[in-house]
């Protein structure tokens, strides 16, 4: 994998995280769905900024990945896109205070591991 194609990698991924961190937001505007709420909730969403700007960020990670796919082989972008975990896990832990335990640690180390792994030139 070339510098410009990790870079657009790297925006995919970094704009599919941006896209879950915004709809997690929206999600906690929400409330928590039930049962007796679920119809009100779909129907909400469309009317929630930050699902709608969630939606959009993973509509241009699709095409940064789209971009990505006419230049690097599935078998490389695909499992490369794991990134996304790792910036998942970081993002819930500085902005939503959630914990990283160790064996989290661990599964993140795995991850970056896998994809330098993978996409290293010979």
């Amino acid at each position: 994998m070339t510098f410009r194609e990790f870079i657009l990698l790297l925006i995919s991924v970094l704009s599919a995280s941006c896209g879950q961190f915004l709809l997690k937001l929206g999600a906690l505007k929400l409330g928590r769905a039930s049962g007796s709420n679920v119809l009100s909730h779909v129907l909400s969403i469309a009317l929630t900024p930050e699902l709608v700007a969630g939606l959009t960020m993973y509509g241009l990670s699709a095409v940064f990945y789209i971009l990505l796919l006419t230049r690097v082989d599935l078998s490389v972008a695909g499992p490369a896109v794991a990134l996304g975990y790792v910036f998942s896990v970081l993002m819930g832990h500085f902005l939503f205070q959630e914990p990283i335990f160790l064996n989290r640690m661990f599964g993140l180390g795995f991850v970056v591991l896998g994809v330098v792994l993978l996409i290293w030139k010979k």
